[in-house]
This record gives structure tokens, sequence and C-alpha cells, in this order.
């Protein structure tokens, strides 16, 4: 197949049908200084890229080492946007479940001013309820907050995106962390930790997957 041409940070590159943006951004031979979590460079998520596609008259965002290229794309790598500002907090001081509602409120009292303007869903590569997650949080349902950001990856997109500087990555981040520290660890991660630290646990070296370079039972 004939290559794709595109422009990536304003340089023009011809690009493999099939290649991740990251993957035709290195294979074009430009330097990798920086967003590329997954490369050792950054975190996962800091691969944030608006991308305009031929034809659209909009920009939509995305992760740059999940989108494939196309041809006529113009994308832009996006900077780190920061949150509104520093959200400190100790989880050993966040009490019980009782304190939900306050300690989302001292933290994030910008929670309840969302406008449901759904920019930080539309803003969201992951496709996460974003919006959903910060409006549950807001009024202490923190649990079911926390489920759905699980999939977040922290490019903090929906932060540059929300008019209310919510922060929602933050929001999610600190939902997450404090549901699962007032929450018992499931029993099977606990047993299996204890084995790691006595040395006892057990380790098959022939179980599918423990030696990637060689195809396993079935495959031709």
């Amino acid at each position: 197949m004939a290559p794709l041409r595109l422009v990536i940070d304003g340089h023009t590159i011809d690009a493999e049908p099939g290649t991740s943006l990251l993957q035709a951004w290195v294979a074009a031979g430009l330097p990798l200084t920086g967003n590329v979590g997954c490369m050792g460079q950054a975190v996962c998520g800091a691969c944030r890229v608006l991308v305009r596609r031929t034809g659209e008259r909009l920009a939509t965002t995305g992760l740059a080492c999940e989108t494939l290229v196309e041809d006529g794309m113009q994308v832009a790598f996006v900077n780190l946007s920061r949150g509104s500002r520093p959200h400190s907090y100790d989880l050993h001081d966040l009490g019980d479940s009782w304190d939900a509602i306050a300690q989302v409120d001292d933290l994030f009292p910008e929670a309840k001013r969302c406008r449901h303007c759904s920019g930080c869903d539309s803003a969201c590569p992951k496709g996460i309820q974003v919006e959903k997650m910060v409006n549950l949080a807001a009024v202490g349902q923190t649990y079911a907050a926390a489920e759905l950001f699980d999939d977040c990856v922290q490019c903090n997109l929906c932060v540059a995106a929300c008019p209310e500087h919510i922060d929602p990555a933050h929001l999610g981040q600190f939902v997450r962390r404090m549901t699962a520290s007032m929450t018992l660890r499931p029993s099977d991660l606990i047993m299996r930790l204890h084995e790691i630290e006595a040395g006892s646990q057990a380790i098959d070296l022939d179980a599918p997957g423990a030696h990637p370079s060689e195809p396993d039972a079935g495959e031709a």
C-alpha cells in the first residue's frame, strides 16, 4: 500500500498505513524529546494530541500511541495542562466514609459548579464519562465515581477543557485513592503478597506467555 502523507507539529511526513502517530513520528527520524510516556520520557497519557482529519472542521483529541495515521491528517502534540491549584491531602487523615462528601467539598469545592457543558467528555481520548464522575463525586457517591475513572491515564485534557477549573482528572484520582484506602484489599491479593514476601510463591516457568519468543500451543 502507498504511504500516507500527514503533518505532525509542522513536519510533513510519509507513514505506513496501520501505524500509530507515535510510530510514524519515530519512523520519520524525528527526535523524541518529550510526551512519550511508554518510552520512558514521561507518564502514560503524556502523548496527547489534537487531530484534524481531512474534511472535518473541528479538531479532536487523542493519544499518539493509539491513534492511527490517516492521509491528510494535521496533528499537534499538546503540552501538559496543569491543575488550577495544588490539591494536597494525606490518605491517612481522610477518616471514614461518613466524611466522603465533606472531603470532596474541602478539596474540590468547584465540583458543585459543573456547567454540564460536556467539554470534559469531548476532550477525553479514553471515552470516560468525566462529567458524570464529577457529578457523582460532588454528591458523595465516591465509589461509583471512582469506578468510572478506572481507565483514566491522567492526560489532563479534561483539565484543560473545564471552564470552571474543576480539574476533573485530579478529582477522579482523588476518589479512586480515597475509596481504595477505605476498602478491604482483595483476599487473593493479600495472600499472594504474603507468598511473595515469604518466598513461597509458585512459579510456573512453562505457563502460557512465559516464553514470548515462542508460539503458544495451538499457534501456527
